[in-house]
């Protein structure tokens, strides 16, 4: 859909709708775009509103005579990207409401710092993440089944759901590069709905990161990065 709406960045209804509110406003571009708006608000720089929709942000006037489509808003005083500010506060969840039953558990230390990952066994950024992941200490970490790049990707995330110790089927591939062998028709369906859940969270790539403060970080970021954030929310 993004490439669609980057093909009316500038032709986006040049019509002089009378949009006076952000209740107008949001109905106006719900027509211009063809999807649920889910806020508006003020965007505070030039005049322009933010728009967020279908997991992006759009920038509107108040009588949506244009759209800004995938570009980033940077406050010229201190440099600050405030497009991926307030991205990581729209996708930010509750913690406590992931389904974490449906998760790879892993313990190290006394766990008392938590994120979790929505990650692809195939995912070369995710290998990555996972051998990073275990230099930290003091960490529980939640590893949710994410198969999305291909049919092997799914029968792999199979595998290690039904093997006797997830976490060593799951670190021995990941890690050591020692593909699962064991079976793949126990009750797998945590897999497929990790996939259904996934698809309502917008998580369009792997791995995607989230902190115990609800912060969703997609790619994997370095671990100096994760280990100053897991430090804040001690």
């Amino acid at each position: 859909m993004l490439k669609k709406l980057l093909a009316l960045t500038f032709a986006a209804s040049l019509c002089p709708a009378l949009a006076a509110s952000e209740a107008d406003i949001r109905k106006a571009m719900e027509e211009r775009l063809g999807t649920k708006v889910e806020s508006v608000t003020k965007a505070g720089y030039l005049g322009l509103y933010e728009v967020y929709a279908d997991g992006n942000i759009f920038y509107t006037d108040e009588k949506v005579t244009a759209i800004v489509v995938g570009g980033q808003m940077i406050d010229a005083r201190s440099m600050k990207n405030v497009t991926e500010e307030r991205m990581r506060r729209l996708t930010a969840i509750k913690f406590s409401d992931l389904p974490l039953e449906r998760a790879i558990k892993q313990v190290r230390g006394d766990g008392k710092r938590v994120l979790a990952t929505f990650e692809d066994p195939n995912c070369g950024y995710c290998k990555r993440l996972a051998k990073d992941l275990q230099k930290l200490d003091n960490v529980t970490i939640y590893v949710f089944l994410y198969p999305i790049l291909s049919e092997d990707s799914l029968r792999k995330s199979k595998q290690i759901w039904c093997s006797a110790d997830r976490s060593k089927a799951w670190n021995d591939w990941m890690i050591d590069g020692k593909a699962p062998t064991g079976r793949e028709d126990c009750d797998t369906s945590a897999v497929v709905r990790n996939q259904e859940y996934g698809r309502r969270l917008n998580i369009s790539g792997t791995p995607t990161i989230f902190f115990g403060d609800g912060e969703r970080v997609p790619g994997a970021i370095p671990l100096p990065r994760i280990e100053q954030k897991l430090s804040q929310g001690r």
